[in-house]
């Protein structure tokens, strides 16, 4: 396979120079003379650059009255809001490393990540709370941060208001010296086939890379918006912060562009295109289901879509009828990108002008070599065409595993990066991805793996064997199934199961199936083997009371959770 073959067409400029500064330094050098534009918009009000540095440095300074250090790690467990920006770049400025939480996270997941993160701090949302204090006996929580979203007052010894600690705090707080290359800024938990958890660590210099990546990928289109002086631009934050996307292509990005965040604690279809014809956002970065809902909402046309310059789609594939539905209708753009938590998290991107192709990933972003390789071996480059495992290298590549030695030297291979997708490449150098090495299903955007959903199944009295898998769903991309093996003398239906499962797992982690078998296919040393789960007759399959969650849409199931009922 011919090398860089990209380059021949390639858009942008491929070598850039990437500055050896914190995260907090880089936010700061791109908005230094924009303090009196919107940052934020949050319920109607705005904050501005120089409301949210204030905000950020005042938070800062708590932190380290605290007690917490450079090095120290302060988890976030809330959806988007201001607080989530000014705790994420007070850690910054303060050389913490911030740990990214999913708020909708139950007690035994957050017992597993805390137990290996050691959070110096935790930040989390009054909705959610009871889920920290649940463990709270069981692993050590030095400091418990809570910030208000509207439900009762938290009166629970120790814990502090957010807003009490950025009152009682001056602007002051010293910015940590730190090596960008080494010093870690964001541990991103991205799971494990074992069902444990396992952060990437992204440095500063990762982040900052992707960030600026990303810019010159949008050069020519961030020129022509800025061509006449500073202006006031929006950009949609729909994507949750705490997932490597919303962090780095939406939070990071957006607010060094500079725009004025939109931010939404959780998508609403409604809310959004609200938004939109108030505000005018020039920028949409979301994933799949959140484009369905929008091809698919009843009064789109009558919003003006086409106010949104870039719609940049990822974490998972968007069929390419919903995007000929959407540009066709809307007359849009809809630009399909890849990523992975491992790289920050993008690597390629179809041009904002320029030849896109459907169903492609497109091109490597600058300074990101890739190759298709041999699956078995992991060394031989393969012809334009072949499948194989797609690795990477470049300056968004993660410094390894949080603690995880043996998993980072199998994962990152003389600085190659293997992510474990299958794909194969083109003439003119644009990419494709056919399927996954890893046994990660990607449903609504959101990574889950099948071992994590398997050894919570393997807890219960009546399983006597489960495994996981993806299959192909029209709304979600690709929603989980599993297949259990019952005790002897047991019985027992889909409902039971589930409601199991989500007293266990975050809603997007249930499966949308069971099935029901009397053996699962296994190796001759007795390992369950995912792979051949279909050579099998499904001879068990219970009928009563059968409940069939793949026809519930994601919305409607957290309609049923406290924390999302609140925020909606």
């Amino acid at each position: 396979m011919p090398n860089q073959v990209w380059l021949k067409n390639y858009p942008v400029r491929w070598n850039l120079d990437y500055p050896e500064i914190s995260l907090y330094s880089y936010l700061k050098q791109q908005t230094f003379n924009h303090k009196n534009l919107v940052a934020m918009v949050y319920r109607g009000n705005a904050v501005t650059y120089e409301e949210m540095y204030d905000k950020i440095d005042r938070f800062a300074a708590a932190l380290s009255n605290l007690g917490v250090k450079k090095g120290d790690r302060v988890a976030l467990m809330m959806p988007n809001c201001p607080e989530y920006v000014y705790a994420y770049y007070a850690c910054m400025k303060i050389g913490a490393v911030e740990v990214q939480v999913d708020p909708l996270s139950k007690p035994d997941e957050l017992e597993l990540l805390i137990g290996d993160c050691e959070p110096q701090a935790i930040i989390v949302a009054d909705l959610v709370i009871n889920s920290v204090v649940a463990v709270k006996e069981k692993v050590a929580i030095n400091n418990l941060i809570v910030v208000r979203f509207g439900g009762a007052h938290i009166n629970l010894p120790g814990v502090q208001r957010f807003e009490d600690l950025v009152r009682h705090h001056a602007a002051d707080s010293k910015e940590a010296a730190v090596s960008p290359r080494e010093d870690v800024a964001v541990l991103q938990y991205t799971g494990g086939t074992t069902g444990k958890p396992k952060a990437a660590m992204l440095t500063h210099y990762n982040i900052v890379s992707n960030i600026m990546q990303k810019r010159e990928w949008f050069s020519d289109w961030l020129k022509k918006k800025y061509s006449n002086g500073t202006k006031q631009l929006y950009g949609m934050a729909v994507m949750p912060f705490f997932h490597a996307t919303g962090m780095t292509a939406v939070m990071n990005f957006g607010l060094t562009a500079p725009f004025g965040l939109l931010l939404t604690p959780r998508f609403d279809v409604d809310e959004t295109m609200s938004l939109i014809d108030k505000h005018r956002p020039v920028f949409f970065m979301g994933v799949p289901t959140i484009f369905i809902n929008i091809a698919n909402h009843h009064d789109s046309l009558r919003h003006n879509l086409k106010s949104v310059d870039i719609w940049r789609t990822g974490g998972a594939p968007l069929p390419v009828e919903v995007i000929e539905n959407l540009e066709t209708r809307y007359g849009i753009r809809v630009i399909e990108g890849y990523g992975l938590t491992e790289a920050s998290p993008t690597t390629h991107a179809n041009p904002y002008r320029g030849l896109r192709k459907y169903g492609s990933i497109g091109l490597p972003y600058p300074d990101t070599d890739c190759r298709i390789v041999d699956q078995e071996d992991g060394t031989t480059d393969l012809p334009f065409g072949a499948e194989g495992e797609l690795i990477i290298k470049g300056p968004q590549v993660m410094k390894g595993y949080w603690k995880r030695p043996e998993e980072t030297a199998s994962t990152i291979r003389d600085g190659w990066l293997y992510t474990g997708d299958i794909a194969k490449m083109d003439s003119n150098g644009y990419f494709y991805i056919v399927g996954r090495k890893k046994e990660m299903v990607i449903t609504g955007g959101l990574n889950v793996y099948p071992g994590e959903v398997d050894e919570v199944l393997f807890h219960h009295p009546k399983i006597k064997e489960a495994l996981s898998v993806g299959i192909p769903d029209q709304y979600f991309g690709e929603a989980l199934k599993t297949y259990v093996v019952l005790r002897e003398g047991v019985s027992a239906n889909e409902e039971e199961l589930i409601d199991y499962c989500a007293e266990r797992l975050a809603v997007y982690k249930l499966p949308r199936q069971i099935e029901f078998r009397s053996e699962l296919p296994k190796s001759n040393v007795g390992k369950l083997l995912r792979r051949n789960l279909s050579e099998l007759p499904s001879d068990r399959v219970f009928q009563e009371d059968k409940f069939d969650v793949s026809r519930i849409k994601r919305e409607e199931i957290f309609k049923e959770d406290d924390f999302m009922e609140e925020l909606g």
